[in-house]
């Protein structure tokens, strides 16, 4: 098992604002990576759960709203631990889009 991939996005919006951007922009997000598809999101609270599947691998992960961070954890499987610099970048640029002032939009 590889170590987390994790990533955290600081935002001003409050918690209720960036889980409600979250849940209607991941869907577009994921949407705009063509080699990967969203298997399972489950939200319990301020925390999703999710598995994805890219390039033929499962991975998995978690992301919890806090009032002033988002924190974004991905288990990778070794054959996409290669993309993981990439990934990281990606998540944490997306991210920013969706949790600035304007971004939700």
């Amino acid at each position: 098992m590889s170590a987390p991939l994790v990533v955290s996005i600081p935002h001003r919006l409050g918690r209720e604002e960036a889980v409600r951007r979250l849940k209607t922009g991941l869907g577009r997000a994921a949407a705009s990576i063509p080699v990967m598809q969203v298997e399972q999101e489950s939200w319990n609270g301020d925390t999703m759960n999710f598995r994805i599947r890219a390039l033929g691998q499962i991975a998995s992960g978690q992301v919890d709203v806090g009032d002033d961070q988002v924190r974004v954890e991905v288990v990778l499987p070794w054959l996409l631990q290669r993309f993981a610099e990439m990934a990281q970048a990606t998540i944490k640029k997306r991210g920013q889009l969706l949790l600035t002032k304007d971004g939700g939009k």
